[in-house]
């Protein structure tokens, strides 16, 4: 059987054909229109094909690393029109050149089809993971490279996820842990102690009270109340120290240790009060109160070099479960707050994952035992509720105590649904959050309420995200302190594109303590984090209809 021939052939005999003249010219112009029309018929399967797939398809010179085609889920993942990548090189769109040069000369010589995870570049700018497809083929001498890319995203932020899931529920079992072993060597010590204690004021009563004997012996008993105290702490960590619950108001409380605790931080530093109105009562030990405020002050007033302040809040807060799904420890249900900020040195991320330990300390070892976060860690343990630290390095930290309202279980608190309220619209949002789990949770909570979300996790990507867009941005809802600007630079950056864009700022600071930072303006709007649903759908929608 003879084999057609190909669209090339045909050029030329049709071409000598032309010049010989005769019947047969049309004969073979009939045979060409016909291929010629199979060919155009399988061009348009292959681009149906090409343009069907999900995953984006990418075709370039393996010489030139120019793209000789791309289809349209390419276009779309990466935002470039199709002129525009045709202009690319492959390394413009990789965030790992090395790795992608590397990659290509694997797939070239045949030892690499697959690459279960790169980070490649959209036309903004952002970063994003990938998983690829690699394979080969010649047009003629020309050597073509096709890379089947697939974006895994949400595959990996579920994965890192679920891992910062199961760091904190290691962690809490670890602090359990840990809790049971000090609550038991704080046992066996305050036994040991008893005795210590019982013998040497035994022995001062026989000593002369003039005597170097007398004053040993006294030495002996300070040293050995003082490990009564370190007990005390331990024994508190573990949650097992006695304690005479009742119903108490926090503000009363607190008010009564304001000035015991000026007083232990000095004239330099000024603390602040600001009381909540009509706090839920909260059942515990008064006394754990005081330990809770003491050990944060000074905490926080070791944290201020020179001149600072010291901010106390206390607030209501329900928490929903779409909150509580990304922290293992914390409950759904009606809180009041315990908050405690300083404008100090602040704190690395490494540092916050010990904090909570027992002897673990930043500062040297005449200064502290190590003992006054795992004292207030236990204490509210011990009370059912759950702690909340934010931080940043030469900025500060505020550490909020959530204590569960007397009268209430703990339990979801079924407010108003999404269904029922008019919270909803249809404006486009821009959310800016470098914490991933954050920026996550804010565009699944404003797409639940109908918005359109345009999601940054960096103020430089929200930058070049609003310069592209070709619509209005209605509103921005940006975190206040990000590692390439601070919410309020940003919100200027924007302002010659968007005049009449309305902003809110979040922050796992308090409002008050962000504008004594003079990060932002006073009166500004702002939620502090963390949010429920329908508080940030209540701010967001008071926001755009003013």
């Amino acid at each position: 059987m003879l084999e057609k021939p190909t669209y090339e052939e045909l050029e030329h005999r049709i071409k000598d054909l032309e010049e010989a003249g005769g019947e047969s010219v049309k004969r073979w112009h009939l045979a060409e229109e016909k291929i010629l029309h199979e060919k155009l018929l399988s061009e348009e399967k292959y681009r149906q094909l090409f343009d069907t797939v999900s995953d984006a398809i990418m075709l370039f010179d393996a010489e030139t690393m120019e793209f000789i085609d791309v289809n349209r889920a390419a276009i779309k993942l990466y935002g470039y029109n199709e002129k525009e990548f045709l202009k690319l090189k492959q390394p413009d769109i990789t965030g790992e050149p090395r790795e992608s040069e590397k990659t290509i000369k694997q797939t070239l010589s045949g030892e690499l089809t697959a690459i279960p995870l790169r980070y490649h570049k959209k036309k903004d700018g952002t970063l994003f993971p990938v998983e690829i497809s690699t394979g080969k083929f010649k047009i003629g001498d020309r050597q073509i490279l096709c890379g089947v890319i697939r974006d895994i995203t949400e595959r990996k932020e579920a994965e890192e996820e679920r891992l910062k899931l199961e760091g904190q529920l290691q962690q809490g079992q670890k602090m359990e842990s840990i809790g049971r072993l000090a609550g038991g060597v704080a046992h066996d010590y305050n036994n040991a102690l008893t005795a210590i204690i019982g013998y040497t004021e035994l022995a001062m009563t026989d000593a002369y009270t003039n005597g170097l004997l007398h004053d040993n012996l006294n030495e002996i008993l300070k040293a050995s109340t003082h490990a009564k105290d370190i007990t005390r702490q331990l024994l508190a960590f573990a949650s097992k120290e006695t304690i005479a619950p009742q119903v108490i108001d926090l503000n009363t409380n607190i008010d009564v240790m304001l000035k015991m605790l000026q007083s232990l931080i000095g004239e330099d530093i000024d603390l602040v009060w600001y009381p909540g109105k009509n706090l839920w009562p909260v059942k515990m030990d008064p006394s754990q109160i005081d330990q809770i405020l003491l050990n944060l002050c000074v905490n926080a007033k070791d944290a201020i070099a020179g001149v600072g302040k010291i901010t106390i809040e206390t607030d209501m807060v329900a928490l929903d479960e779409a909150y509580c799904s990304y922290h293992t420890d914390f409950i759904p249900g009606g809180f009041v707050m315990i908050v405690i900020s300083d404008n100090g040195c602040g704190m690395e991320k490494e540092i916050l994952d010990n904090i909570f330990e027992p002897f673990f300390t930043t500062k040297d070892i005449e200064e502290g035992t190590g003992l006054g976060l795992s004292t207030v860690y236990g204490i509210v343990k011990q009370n059912n509720g759950f702690i909340n630290l934010y931080s940043e390095p030469d900025i500060g930290t505020t550490i909020t105590i959530y204590l569960p309202r007397d009268g209430s279980e703990i339990a979801e608190i079924h407010g108003e649904g999404t269904d029922e309220i008019s919270l909803g619209g249809v404006e486009t949002i821009l959310v800016v959050e470098d914490e991933i789990s954050i920026l996550k949770l804010a565009k699944k909570i404003l797409n639940g309420f109908g918005y359109k979300v345009l999601a940054a996790n960096s103020p430089k990507g929200a930058l070049m995200m609003a310069k592209e867009y070709k619509n209005k941005i209605d509103l921005i809802l940006t975190d206040v302190i990000m590692p390439e600007m601070y919410g309020d630079e940003l919100i200027n950056s924007l302002q010659p594109l968007y005049p009449d864009l309305k902003h809110i700022f979040m922050s796992g600071y308090t409002a008050k303590s962000i504008a004594r930072h003079g990060v932002l303006d006073e009166g500004v709007a702002f939620i502090q984090k963390p949010f429920s649903q329908i508080d940030l759908a209540k701010i967001v929608r008071k926001v755009l209809d003013e």
